[in-house]
């Protein structure tokens, strides 16, 4: 993978109508000279774009994992746009659609179906019965119990395990139709060029009676089985998980790569608290196999910086519970009170620990702010990834959110071909996409990064490589900031914010 900062997006929510041709378009948005994206990133990650795309959860709810939605195009298109860029897709390893022909048979059949196995019920994980106290163990960021009763079309009535929602049913990953299941994704994506997976849900993809079924041992040694089969095919994995902090230290030194999902948090609280204290505390530990990002197709993570639930008192988060509330308020008033009609109870939400708004938002649409903390983003250690709605600065889509009454809305607007052209003009958009040409093409970030430094209210990053270096520095308590870099001819450059 390369080291240069990626972008996230669904294929039609950038540029597509669902006609068919939304892969193509998107290869011309990002690879032909006259596009107003070009040659801007060095991958890219696509949400699912699998068969189908408008399902219960936005594509992560797949009735075939193995099948482009031909609203968007084919697999042909995929390898297509791997000439050009790194290409990541999702392998959704929990579960899959009620609506898969696998569900649908074992729905019709009962136990007479080749998959009767494949789907984990309640008695599968607890034959001998559960307790209350087991149930409560399990570990699930989302209201209720993650089960479903269901009565089949064959009569039977089952208790369904549903970490998530009613229409995606969680699979028996070592059931032999689990294990093929999973490996014929793996070998579709190897086929058709794509270089690396992130596995959506894996953390909840292994269930046991009596313990929390949340990043178990077994758990990880599911991971790493399934990365080693990744790896004998060319493949990458990004393993997808929001946990307390030490926690996500501890996966990343297991696993192949991790987000940095702290990093938003921190930076919004850099900039209202005006400290880089909880954040030079972070960089400090965090881990550098990180896919550095500010926004994602979900909302902005607060469990990443609190203190672990199970024991609040031992394991303390980076920032104080108060701050940390007081930091959720603040994201609601910089965005005028939209986050809110988004975010916890409101809208249909499924995650409690997530704040639903788009980035620029969050930070109140100061520029200068923003482009801050993408610099931030892109120095510290990892691959960078931008979300298109943040690529293009972009606002709440309230009518998307009253429409659908689905939280994650607010930060998922659909831009058409015209839209995008016009915010690419926009000044803090060409200046992010100049800040991301810097991080692609500065030979100084291939070298030694450091912290230099500096008191609570001041964050100084500099890399060096050779005599290439760039260095940024803010003072969160007054706002003065540097960019500077060198030229090809070591004299100092400056990068305008404004």
């Amino acid at each position: 993978m390369k080291n240069q900062v990626q972008l996230i997006t669904y294929v039609d929510r950038l540029g597509g109508c669902r006609d068919g041709r939304d892969l193509a378009r998107l290869k011309r948005l990002l690879s032909e000279p006259s596009a107003p994206l070009a040659g801007v990133f060095g991958g890219v990650h696509l949400l699912p774009f699998f068969h189908a795309i408008d399902g219960a959860d936005a594509g992560f709810d797949p009735i075939d994992h193995t099948q482009v939605d031909p609203r968007l195009g084919g697999w042909a298109d995929i390898k297509a746009l791997t000439e050009d860029l790194d290409v990541m897709g999702d392998v959704i390893v929990n579960h899959m659609s009620s609506e898969s022909p696998q569900f649908l048979d074992y729905s019709e059949k009962g136990e007479a179906s080749a998959y009767a196995g494949l789907f984990l019920t309640l008695d599968a994980v607890f034959p001998q019965g559960a307790s209350e106290r087991e149930l409560l163990s399990v570990y699930r960021p989302r209201p209720g119990l993650p089960l479903t009763y269901a009565t089949l079309q064959s009569g039977e009535r089952r208790i369904l395990w549903t970490t998530f929602t009613a229409a995606q049913i969680d699979i028996a990953v070592h059931h032999p139709q689990g294990r093929a299941y999973l490996a014929s994704i793996l070998r579709t994506f190897a086929d058709n060029g794509i270089r690396m997976v992130r596995l959506d849900a894996v953390g909840y993809a292994i269930k046991k009676a009596g313990d929390s079924c949340f990043m178990m041992p077994e758990t990880f040694e599911f991971i790493g089985e399934f990365a080693a089969e990744a790896r004998a095919l060319g493949i990458e994995v990004l393993v997808e998980i929001h946990a307390y902090f030490q926690r996500q230290i501890e996966i990343a030194a297991r696993v192949d790569w991790v987000y940095d999902f702290a990093l938003p948090p921190l930076v919004l609280h850099a900039f209202n608290f005006r400290t880089a204290a909880a954040l030079k505390r972070w960089i400090a530990i965090r881990p550098t196999n990180a896919l550095t990002v500010l926004d994602t197709h979900d909302g902005i993570g607060i469990i990443d910086i609190g203190a672990n639930a199970s024991d609040r008192a031992a394991h303390p988060g980076l920032v104080p519970p108060e701050e940390l509330d007081e930091l959720v308020e603040r994201i609601h008033a910089a965005s005028q009170g939209q986050s809110r009609k988004a975010t916890g109870a409101a809208a249909s939400n499924l995650d409690l620990y997530q704040v639903n708004c788009t980035f620029f938002d969050a930070m109140g649409r100061d520029e200068t702010a923003y482009l801050l903390a993408r610099a931030i983003q892109f120095f510290l250690p990892g691959v960078p990834q931008v979300y298109y709605v943040g690529l293009l600065a972009g606002h709440n889509d309230m009518d998307l959110l009253a429409r659908s009454q689905v939280g994650r809305d607010i930060n998922r607007h659909y831009y058409g071909e015209a839209e995008i052209a016009r915010d690419c003009a926009r000044p803090v958009v060409r200046r992010l996409i100049e800040l991301i040409k810097l991080r692609n093409r500065h030979p100084a970030f291939g070298g030694e990064f450091r912290v230099e430094p500096g008191g609570d209210q001041e964050l100084y990053l500099r890399w060096q490589q050779g005599n290439a270096w760039a260095a940024l520095r803010i003072d969160f308590a007054t706002q003065s900031h540097e960019l500077s870099y060198s030229d090809t001819a070591g004299a100092p450059q400056a990068f305008a914010f404004s």
